[in-house]
């Protein structure tokens, strides 16, 4: 009779490889990937190569004249930024596996709903706020500055320029940037720490108070809780371009501190600056934050809280 093999239980288990669990591993690693800020680190030099070599191409191009408005260089500018972000975040997606639409502006939802529905938003926004600061007798719309075609090639510029601002500033906020931060340190974390350096990077604005620049920061986190919301940027976008286009073109009065050629008309903001806003403009004006708050409020109950912002969380 053969000798059976012993089935002793006391036998110590086969030894299994041995995790890596050193220093590095566990400043660099989170789960089988990078943590968020070495992923934000990778994406930011992506973005600053992407960047530099965009202004060497435009730089190619004569420079405008020191201290003036030039259309095409500004414009040149903003489509920089945003291809340059955008771009990294393309490279980000391909290393971590990921649709690159889960960073804020799925392409199935370009310039559909949700982004009408931030026009609409945003003119809204605007045309109330310019409409309470005309009852305060503050606002004049003056004579038109345009006339006959002129309107509508600078209407069409302004609406071009500013989707593209939109896209610009808002991925670049509440982008890739948000994505990452946020599964570092939890969504909305990411979000009150980007509006404000979204407010903060304004100050640099000529005339810009601390008003403008508390605005600039509200308005960031209704739009990150758009995205909350839904997921998507696109309404971000939407209302960012049409409240932008409302005071450059439509109602002429300064944007941010800026105050461009090409409007409709000869406005004067005339008041105290709790009305208009001051050198910024009528969004550091107190009734833009009674309407942002007001805003909140319909939009939470236009999109209840569901599957998008579980999945942000």
């Amino acid at each position: 009779m053969g000798i059976e093999p012993s089935t002793n239980s006391s036998a110590p288990p086969p030894e299994t490889p041995s995790q890596p669990d050193g220093f590095l591993h566990t400043i660099l690693l989170k789960g089988e990937g990078l943590r968020a800020g070495w992923r934000l680190l990778v994406y930011s030099i992506f973005v600053a190569v992407l960047w530099f070599g965009m202004e060497l191409l435009i730089y190619q191009f004569p420079a405008p004249t020191r201290g003036q408005f030039s259309f095409c260089f500004q414009f040149a500018q903003e489509l920089a930024s945003f291809a340059a972000f955008y771009c990294a975040a393309l490279v980000m997606a391909r290393i971590e596996k990921r649709p690159a639409g889960i960073y804020g502006l799925p392409a199935q939802d370009a310039f559909k709903r949700l982004f009408w529905q931030g026009c609409l938003f945003g003119f809204c926004e605007v045309s109330v706020l310019i409409g309470l600061i005309a009852l305060c007798q503050s606002y004049s719309f003056g004579s038109l500055a345009l006339h006959g075609t002129e309107i509508l090639r600078w209407g069409s510029l302004w609406a071009v320029f500013f989707l593209v601002v939109g896209l610009s500033e808002e991925f670049t906020f509440r982008g890739y940037t948000q994505f990452t931060l946020a599964d570092g340190i939890g969504f909305w974390p990411a979000a009150v720490a980007l509006s404000v350096l979204f407010g903060l990077i304004h100050r640099y604005n000529p005339g810009e108070t601390k008003m403008g620049i508390a605005g600039v920061m509200l308005v960031g986190l209704f739009w990150s809780f758009t995205l909350w919301r839904t997921g998507s940027l696109w309404f971000a976008v939407g209302m960012h371009a049409s409240f932008d286009f409302g005071e450059t073109f439509l109602y002429s009065v300064p944007d941010s501190g800026f105050s461009f050629p090409g409007h409709l008309s000869n406005a004067t903001l005339h008041g105290p600056a709790w009305v208009t806003g001051g050198t910024p403009g009528p969004e550091g004006s107190v009734f833009d934050f009674l309407i942002v708050l007001l805003f909140f409020y319909i939009f939470h109950r236009m999109y209840p809280a569901g599957r998008a912002s579980r999945n942000l969380s």
